[in-house]
Protein backbone atom coordinates (compact mmCIF):
# COMPACT_ATOMS: atom_id res chain seq x y z
CA UNK A 1 0.00 0.00 0.00
CA UNK A 2 1.04 3.54 -0.60
CA UNK A 3 2.00 5.81 1.95
CA UNK A 4 -0.10 9.19 1.53
CA UNK A 5 1.48 12.68 1.51
CA UNK A 6 2.45 15.01 4.05
CA UNK A 7 0.40 18.45 3.35
CA UNK A 8 0.82 21.69 5.92
CA UNK A 9 -1.23 24.06 5.47
CA UNK A 10 -1.22 27.85 6.18
CA UNK A 11 -2.57 30.10 8.68
CA UNK A 12 -6.82 29.78 7.64
CA UNK A 13 -8.10 33.20 9.63
CA UNK A 14 -11.77 32.11 10.01
CA UNK A 15 -11.78 31.68 6.01
CA UNK A 16 -13.40 28.31 5.66
CA UNK A 17 -14.22 29.16 1.95
CA UNK A 18 -10.87 29.08 1.43
CA UNK A 19 -9.89 26.24 3.12
CA UNK A 20 -12.69 23.86 1.17
CA UNK A 21 -11.38 25.73 -1.95
CA UNK A 22 -7.53 24.48 -0.76
CA UNK A 23 -8.52 20.92 0.13
CA UNK A 24 -10.25 20.15 -3.34
CA UNK A 25 -7.48 21.45 -4.94
CA UNK A 26 -4.72 19.23 -2.89
CA UNK A 27 -7.18 16.21 -3.58
CA UNK A 28 -6.90 15.40 0.05
CA UNK A 29 -7.49 11.48 0.31
CA UNK A 30 -7.55 9.68 4.10
CA UNK A 31 -3.66 8.60 3.71
CA UNK A 32 -2.56 11.98 4.01
CA UNK A 33 -1.45 13.53 6.88
CA UNK A 34 -2.29 17.05 7.52
CA UNK A 35 -0.77 19.32 9.19
CA UNK A 36 -2.00 22.37 10.48
CA UNK A 37 0.23 25.73 11.69
CA UNK A 38 -2.46 27.00 13.63
CA UNK A 39 -4.32 30.41 13.66
CA UNK A 40 -7.65 29.02 12.66
CA UNK A 41 -9.75 31.75 13.67
CA UNK A 42 -10.29 35.66 14.19
CA UNK A 43 -10.30 37.45 10.25
CA UNK A 44 -13.41 36.18 7.86
CA UNK A 45 -17.03 35.72 9.48
CA UNK A 46 -16.43 31.71 9.74
CA UNK A 47 -14.31 31.52 12.42
CA UNK A 48 -16.35 29.04 14.28
CA UNK A 49 -17.59 27.05 11.20
CA UNK A 50 -13.21 26.61 10.80
CA UNK A 51 -13.23 24.70 13.90
CA UNK A 52 -16.72 22.73 13.33
CA UNK A 53 -14.85 21.73 10.12
CA UNK A 54 -11.50 20.92 11.82
CA UNK A 55 -13.22 18.92 14.18
CA UNK A 56 -14.91 16.57 11.29
CA UNK A 57 -11.63 16.73 9.01
CA UNK A 58 -9.85 15.07 11.99
CA UNK A 59 -11.74 12.44 12.38
CA UNK A 60 -11.50 11.21 9.05
CA UNK A 61 -7.54 11.91 8.36
CA UNK A 62 -4.81 12.16 10.93
CA UNK A 63 -4.24 15.75 11.31
CA UNK A 64 -2.14 17.58 13.58
CA UNK A 65 -3.35 20.67 14.87
CA UNK A 66 -0.86 23.24 16.14
CA UNK A 67 -1.80 26.07 18.45
CA UNK A 68 -1.34 29.72 17.21
CA UNK A 69 -1.62 32.93 19.28
CA UNK A 70 -5.24 33.73 17.85
CA UNK A 71 -6.63 30.45 19.04
CA UNK A 72 -4.93 30.68 22.21
CA UNK A 73 -6.91 34.15 22.88
CA UNK A 74 -9.82 33.21 21.66
CA UNK A 75 -9.76 29.33 23.83
CA UNK A 76 -9.22 32.01 26.39
CA UNK A 77 -12.53 34.06 25.51
CA UNK A 78 -14.54 30.44 25.32
CA UNK A 79 -12.90 28.85 28.82
CA UNK A 80 -13.08 32.32 30.88
CA UNK A 81 -14.80 34.93 28.80
CA UNK A 82 -11.48 36.81 29.05
CA UNK A 83 -11.24 40.05 26.83
CA UNK A 84 -7.89 41.06 25.69
CA UNK A 85 -8.17 44.64 24.04
CA UNK A 86 -5.49 43.70 21.65
CA UNK A 87 -7.11 40.78 20.50
CA UNK A 88 -10.55 42.13 19.67
CA UNK A 89 -8.53 45.10 17.41
CA UNK A 90 -7.11 42.24 15.27
CA UNK A 91 -9.83 39.66 14.71
CA UNK A 92 -11.09 38.86 17.68
CA UNK A 93 -14.65 40.41 17.45
CA UNK A 94 -15.19 38.73 14.58
CA UNK A 95 -14.82 35.10 16.35
CA UNK A 96 -17.17 36.41 19.61
CA UNK A 97 -19.37 37.39 16.32
CA UNK A 98 -19.58 33.78 14.53
CA UNK A 99 -20.20 32.07 18.28
CA UNK A 100 -23.24 34.21 18.71
CA UNK A 101 -25.32 31.34 17.18
CA UNK A 102 -23.50 28.13 19.30
CA UNK A 103 -24.95 26.45 21.41
CA UNK A 104 -23.30 25.18 24.78
CA UNK A 105 -22.87 22.03 23.64
CA UNK A 106 -20.98 23.14 20.81
CA UNK A 107 -19.20 25.12 22.07
CA UNK A 108 -17.70 22.87 24.39
CA UNK A 109 -16.89 20.52 21.76
CA UNK A 110 -14.74 23.88 20.36
CA UNK A 111 -13.25 24.45 23.92
CA UNK A 112 -11.94 20.45 24.03
CA UNK A 113 -10.47 21.04 20.38
CA UNK A 114 -9.05 23.97 21.55
CA UNK A 115 -7.91 22.09 24.85
CA UNK A 116 -5.88 19.05 22.60
CA UNK A 117 -3.89 21.17 20.04
CA UNK A 118 0.20 21.28 20.42
CA UNK A 119 2.46 23.79 20.47
CA UNK A 120 4.74 21.84 18.14
CA UNK A 121 5.21 18.80 15.89
CA UNK A 122 8.48 16.62 14.83
CA UNK A 123 8.22 14.56 12.55
CA UNK A 124 10.47 11.24 12.53
CA UNK A 125 12.62 12.98 9.68
CA UNK A 126 13.63 15.89 12.19
CA UNK A 127 11.44 18.41 10.70
CA UNK A 128 9.60 21.17 13.04
CA UNK A 129 6.57 22.25 12.55
CA UNK A 130 5.59 25.14 15.25
CA UNK A 131 3.22 27.76 14.70
CA UNK A 132 5.68 30.95 15.67
CA UNK A 133 8.72 30.01 16.85
CA UNK A 134 11.23 29.21 19.53
CA UNK A 135 13.85 30.38 21.39
CA UNK A 136 15.89 28.09 23.49
CA UNK A 137 19.03 27.33 21.47
CA UNK A 138 18.71 23.96 22.99
CA UNK A 139 15.16 23.58 20.98
CA UNK A 140 11.57 23.67 21.83
CA UNK A 141 12.12 21.01 24.52
CA UNK A 142 13.84 23.38 26.62
CA UNK A 143 11.43 26.12 25.53
CA UNK A 144 10.94 28.38 29.20
CA UNK A 145 7.41 29.58 28.21
CA UNK A 146 4.75 28.15 25.60
CA UNK A 147 4.15 31.67 24.47
CA UNK A 148 6.86 31.65 22.51
CA UNK A 149 5.69 28.37 20.39
CA UNK A 150 2.91 30.92 18.97
CA UNK A 151 3.63 34.16 18.84
CA UNK A 152 7.77 34.63 18.50
CA UNK A 153 9.00 36.47 15.66
CA UNK A 154 12.73 36.24 16.33
CA UNK A 155 13.40 32.45 14.15
CA UNK A 156 11.92 33.87 10.79
CA UNK A 157 13.51 37.48 10.99
CA UNK A 158 16.69 35.34 11.94
CA UNK A 159 16.31 33.24 8.54
CA UNK A 160 15.19 35.70 6.77
CA UNK A 161 18.43 38.13 7.60
CA UNK A 162 21.02 35.24 7.38
CA UNK A 163 23.52 35.58 4.86
CA UNK A 164 22.99 33.28 2.57
CA UNK A 165 27.25 32.26 2.06
CA UNK A 166 27.38 31.68 5.64
CA UNK A 167 27.71 27.38 6.10
CA UNK A 168 26.04 25.26 8.39
CA UNK A 169 29.78 24.67 10.00
CA UNK A 170 30.09 28.00 10.84
CA UNK A 171 30.54 29.44 14.47
CA UNK A 172 28.43 32.38 13.68
CA UNK A 173 25.64 30.30 12.01
CA UNK A 174 22.14 30.76 14.48
CA UNK A 175 22.41 27.32 16.48
CA UNK A 176 18.32 27.15 16.16
CA UNK A 177 18.90 26.38 12.57
CA UNK A 178 21.12 23.72 12.83
CA UNK A 179 18.80 21.83 15.24
CA UNK A 180 16.48 20.74 12.47
CA UNK A 181 16.16 19.54 8.92
CA UNK A 182 13.56 21.87 8.22
CA UNK A 183 11.33 24.19 9.96
CA UNK A 184 7.90 24.98 8.77
CA UNK A 185 5.90 28.33 10.46
CA UNK A 186 3.01 30.46 10.02
CA UNK A 187 2.52 33.54 12.11
CA UNK A 188 3.50 36.49 9.46
CA UNK A 189 2.53 36.45 6.18
CA UNK A 190 4.66 36.32 3.69
CA UNK A 191 2.54 39.16 2.08
CA UNK A 192 4.87 41.63 4.56
CA UNK A 193 7.92 41.11 2.68
CA UNK A 194 5.90 41.44 -0.84
CA UNK A 195 5.87 37.31 -1.58
CA UNK A 196 2.04 36.07 -2.24
CA UNK A 197 3.67 32.10 -1.63
CA UNK A 198 5.05 30.80 0.75
CA UNK A 199 9.16 31.75 1.20
CA UNK A 200 11.91 28.87 2.41
CA UNK A 201 14.64 31.23 4.11
CA UNK A 202 17.69 28.97 5.22
CA UNK A 203 15.95 25.82 6.28
CA UNK A 204 12.43 27.85 7.42
CA UNK A 205 9.43 27.34 5.53
CA UNK A 206 6.57 30.44 6.22
CA UNK A 207 3.11 28.84 5.15
CA UNK A 208 1.17 31.90 6.05
CA UNK A 209 0.57 34.19 2.90
CA UNK A 210 -1.83 36.55 4.23
CA UNK A 211 -5.28 34.94 3.79
CA UNK A 212 -6.39 36.88 6.62
CA UNK A 213 -5.68 39.95 4.62
CA UNK A 214 -5.22 39.83 0.76
CA UNK A 215 -3.28 36.80 -0.07
CA UNK A 216 -4.72 33.22 -0.26
CA UNK A 217 -4.58 29.94 1.90
CA UNK A 218 -1.63 27.81 0.86
CA UNK A 219 -0.70 24.47 1.64
CA UNK A 220 2.54 22.10 0.97
CA UNK A 221 3.44 18.90 0.09
CA UNK A 222 6.93 18.79 2.55
CA UNK A 223 7.93 16.00 0.53
CA UNK A 224 8.10 17.09 -3.04
CA UNK A 225 7.30 20.70 -2.28
CA UNK A 226 3.95 20.68 -4.35
CA UNK A 227 2.09 23.81 -3.78
CA UNK A 228 -1.73 24.96 -3.91
CA UNK A 229 -2.94 27.83 -3.24
CA UNK A 230 -6.76 29.19 -2.58
CA UNK A 231 -8.30 31.14 -4.50
CA UNK A 232 -7.87 35.40 -2.89
CA UNK A 233 -9.47 34.78 0.31
CA UNK A 234 -11.04 38.34 0.20
CA UNK A 235 -13.03 37.98 -2.86
CA UNK A 236 -14.40 34.25 -1.65
CA UNK A 237 -15.65 36.78 1.24
CA UNK A 238 -16.36 39.80 -1.41
CA UNK A 239 -19.55 40.72 1.08
CA UNK A 240 -17.15 41.67 3.87
CA UNK A 241 -14.27 43.10 1.97
CA UNK A 242 -14.57 46.77 3.96
CA UNK A 243 -13.27 44.66 7.70
CA UNK A 244 -9.77 45.21 6.09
Amino acid sequence: MSQGRKIVIGDIHGGLRALVDLLKKVEVTVKDKLIFLGDYVDGWSDSANVVSYLIELGKQNTCIFLRGNHDDLTHRWLKTGELNDQWLQHGGQSSIDAYRNFSKEEIAAHIEFFDQMVNYYIDKEERLFVHAGFTNLHGPQQEYHDTGFYWDRTLWETALSLDNSLSKEHDYYPKRLKLFKEIYIGHTPTTRIGKEEPVNAANVWNIDTGAAFKGKLSAMDIDSKELWQSEPVYKLYAEEEGRN
